[in-house]
């Protein structure tokens, strides 16, 4: 069995809300005649035909191997919309989501969006998500319009996620100043995993990690520079009071428990990342069908790997089934 835990999807009616409330973000078209979704004017991601189209999917699926797709909404997910609008989003979106899955048991599943800046909206969300809708976890962004995910606000929803030892899967958006990455595409292509790496090692050095040990937390794209930083983070914890104030045992402690997607298709990577969590900590993703993403070497990258075939079929399989919800 072949688990793809990073792959978008998009109801047609999403797009169309973009339009109408979008906020910082507008369509556009790039220069092959593309249309795409621009940030504050700059590049942001080009729509592609499998976004909306659940046939064109199984096709591609079918041709590589793939069993399951566990879809998600990426950014900005339902952020654009203003704080009373979020939740209207994320019901359209998860409603889609379990429709979709209801219609092909077999191929997909879902992680939830949550209206995060309506606190009490996000509670509900996550109860009808995870109880009538049984979906497999939850999608966040790794900041929310600006704004930390250890911002105070946001603490009572993961508590309750701790609680109901939810899995969480954290999705880059671009860093909250984005002006440096406004050229060459840079948003996507560099600052998806600045902004990552700048997330966890935020909730690290915060305590949330250890204060809230049950969430299953997945990060997007390798945990962009997190395996690299490791022991650099190590090193600060050692060094620096404020660094050792919320957490009592090394960064890496806690960011081994964590859980990485293998959206790098670098070899190199995708063994430093083994060496360092262990296969049973890797999960396959492929970020399709994002023009970054890949759904041939989300599988030929892990197949390629030279590594005993138990510790394939982990990161294949075996880790997802292990930490998802509602399977």
């Amino acid at each position: 069995m072949r688990w793809d835990l990073h792959t978008h999807y998009y109801p047609d009616a999403f797009f169309r809300l973009i339009e109408q409330v979008g906020g910082a973000f507008s369509f556009g078209t790039d220069p092959t005649g593309r249309t795409i979704i621009r940030y504050r004017g700059s590049r942001f991601f080009g729509i592609t035909p499998p976004m909306t189209d659940p046939a064109l999917r199984i096709e591609d699926m079918d041709r590589v191997g793939i069993d399951i797709e566990v879809l998600s909404l990426s950014t900005p997910n339902v952020y654009f919309a203003p704080p009373e609008r979020q939740a209207e989003v994320a019901r359209l979106v998860n409603d889609a989501y379990a429709e979709l899955a209801s219609r092909h048991p077999r191929r997909f599943k879902g992680f939830a969006s949550i209206p995060m800046d309506d606190p009490d909206a996000a509670l509900r969300e996550l109860e009808r998500t995870q109880g009538e809708l049984r979906m497999n976890g939850v999608i966040v962004l790794s900041n929310i319009n600006g704004r930390a995910l250890t911002d105070a606000r946001y603490r009572p929803f993961f508590v309750e996620c701790d609680r109901r030892r939810v899995c969480v899967f954290i999705h880059p958006m671009i860093p909250a100043s984005a002006e440096p990455f406004a050229e060459y595409v840079l948003g996507p292509i560099i600052g998806f995993p600045f902004d990552t790496t700048l997330a966890v090692a935020r909730l690290c050095y915060a305590g949330v990690f250890r204060e809230l040990p049950n969430i299953r937390w997945i990060l997007g794209h390798l945990g962009g520079a997190v395996p690299y930083l490791m022991e650099r983070m190590d090193n600060g914890w050692r060094d620096f009071a404020e660094c050792r104030a919320n957490i009592d045992e090394l960064p890496s402690v806690y960011l081994k428990r964590l859980y990485y997607d293998t959206v790098s298709f670098s070899a190199p990577s995708l063994r430093l990342a083994r060496e360092l969590v262990g296969a049973d900590h890797l999960v396959m993703g492929s970020d399709y069908p994002h023009l970054l993403g890949s759904i041939d070497r989300a599988v030929s990258s892990i197949e390629s790997l030279d590594v005993p075939a138990p510790d394939k079929e982990r990161i294949f399989s075996g880790t997802a089934r292990a930490i998802l919800n509602n399977l």
